[in-house]
């Protein structure tokens, strides 16, 4: 196959691989129930006048399955913490004895489980729509190498490599969507 074919599928392959691993990521903040440090990862603190992460100004754990502890480098930032984590809006409610923040995770009602679930099909979709774009603009590009001199058949065979591609990339997410809807549904 043409040199600059093979570059346009790599490239296709690597767009897609990256909308893959952002629907991980934005999967990971959503909770199913138990306490995991990737919940408060959205969260942004105001660090002596620097926007910065809060995992980069303390320490994340999880002693219990139920508990987020947080224990901030500089024992001045504990207030501004949980301000930050309040204004989140993410259904948490930090508490602190002066050295460590301790968030209890409560138990998800079905209802809160089946909202979650939703919130999950979403992301999916989204990550769909993203594929199906870069799908796009891989057969744009494809006309456009037809119409430099890439011979026909070799273009209708990149076509179908990229929706070969396409449709691995669909199941991927289908069988990311079904892992975090049973996580969340599982009691």
């Amino acid at each position: 196959m043409d040199e600059l074919v093979e570059l346009l599928l790599d490239d296709t392959r690597s767009n897609m691989e990256k909308s893959i691993k952002h629907l991980e990521s934005e999967l990971m903040k959503i909770r199913a129930g138990k306490a995991n440090p990737h919940m408060l990862d959205g969260i942004i603190v105001n660090y002596y006048g620097v926007q910065t992460p809060l995992n980069q100004v303390s320490n994340i754990g999880t002693p219990d399955p139920r508990t987020l502890s947080i224990q901030p480098w500089d024992r001045s930032m504990i207030e501004t913490i949980e301000k930050a984590i309040m204004q989140a809006n993410i259904g948490l409610n930090p508490a602190n004895n002066g050295e460590i923040i301790r968030i209890n995770v409560p138990p998800l009602t079905e209802e809160r489980r089946k909202d979650l679930v939703k919130q999950v099909r979403i992301e999916c979709e989204d990550t769909r729509v993203g594929i199906r774009s870069v799908r796009r603009d891989a057969n744009e590009e494809l006309k456009i190498l037809k119409k430099d001199g890439l011979p026909e058949d070799e273009e209708k065979k990149a076509q179908t490599e990229v929706q070969q591609l396409t449709d691995d990339y669909i199941e991927k997410i289908d069988k990311i969507f079904a892992a975090k809807e049973k996580d969340i549904m599982t009691v």
